[in-house]
């Protein structure tokens, strides 16, 4: 009997904002998979950075090896039957893509799936709601705001606590290792760290999602009440080869505005064109790339060579 894990949602604002969470899906004897909920096309990874669910692939994608087919773009219906919503009343899409409302779903989807279904290669990509790619369009924080991310770990996460503060060590020193951006963790405001906390940028909190997925984060364009990190219950239990350390890197990549990697990359999984590559190179091992989609990251969820050459294209 297989158990399923996703990691969650990033929660983004505003019209065309785009959300991320993670499903796992594994069987005795397989690699973790990134499971699917209601239509094939719309993976569920892990976190947000996304909203990441811990588990990866197989099933996902069509199959543990993703095809390299031309894509069939989704109709409106497909798309919505796909989407979910999570305990703190936000829409999932793509895994761990997250939108406030219905109005906001549907003005994604006609101006980032309708439109145009992705193709390009480019490597690590960001967040852009521009038409043309241009840069003013990209989503991420600006140089000051960067270089002050600060955040508070719920004191709810009780005897799992010491566990996310460990992992957020981790992860937020792996993008500070490579990126011009500097997290701080506030643990002043740990005994308050709520949505409405505007002592933080944002709050990393305890969830149930009733397994849907194991983590989920949101986009710097995210209003406070959004710019939330939350982490299921499933994300302490067994996750292997991945970590919750590996979970929180994948999720703050959201949180600096990167997209899934394989956003494009293959047909049989979810596509849009709400991206600017950062790099020439795609890359399939990438910490923002789900194994299933025709990954080749076996192991835990890691920033690569071209993770760290496109983080500091965007924030050098």
């Amino acid at each position: 009997m297989s158990s399923r894990r996703r990691i969650g949602a990033a929660v983004a604002q505003g019209r065309s904002a785009p959300g991320r969470g993670w499903r796992n899906r594994r069987a005795a004897g397989a690699s973790p998979e990134v499971g699917v909920r209601g239509n094939p096309k719309m993976l569920k990874f892990r976190s947000v950075a996304l909203v990441a669910g811990v588990a990866l692939l197989g099933s996902a994608c069509g199959g543990p090896e993703a095809s390299e087919s031309e894509p069939t773009k989704m109709t409106w219906e497909e798309f919505r039957a796909s989407v979910y919503e999570d305990p703190e009343g936000k829409l999932i899409f793509d895994g761990d893509m997250a939108l406030d409302s219905e109005e906001e779903l549907r003005a994604f989807f006609d101006n980032h799936v309708a439109a145009e279904t992705g193709t390009s290669r480019g490597g690590l990509a960001v967040y852009n709601t521009s038409p043309t790619k241009a840069l003013s369009g990209d989503v991420k924080w600006s140089a000051t705001q960067a270089r002050n991310l600060t955040y508070c770990v719920s004191s709810t996460f009780s005897g799992n606590k010491a566990r996310v503060v460990t992992a957020m060590n981790s992860a937020t020193a792996a993008w500070e290792a490579t990126a011009n951006v500097n997290f701080t963790h506030v643990t002043a405001q740990d005994g308050a760290c709520t949505a409405s906390n505007n002592n933080v940028l944002f709050d990393v909190r305890p969830v149930n999602s009733g397994g849907q997925y194991l983590a989920r984060a949101f986009f710097p364009n995210s209003g406070r009440s959004g710019r939330n990190v939350l982490v299921d219950n499933t994300a302490f239990g067994p996750i292997s080869p991945w970590t919750l350390e590996g979970i929180m890197r994948h999720e703050l990549g959201h949180v600096l505005g990167f997209r899934h990697e394989h956003t494009r990359s293959t047909g049989s999984c979810f596509e849009d064109n709400a991206w600017r590559a950062l790099t020439s190179t795609y890359d399939r091992a990438s910490v923002m790339h789900y194994p299933q989609c025709a990954g080749t990251q076996t192991g835990d969820l890691v920033l690569t060579t071209l993770d760290k050459q496109g983080a500091r294209a965007l924030y050098p």
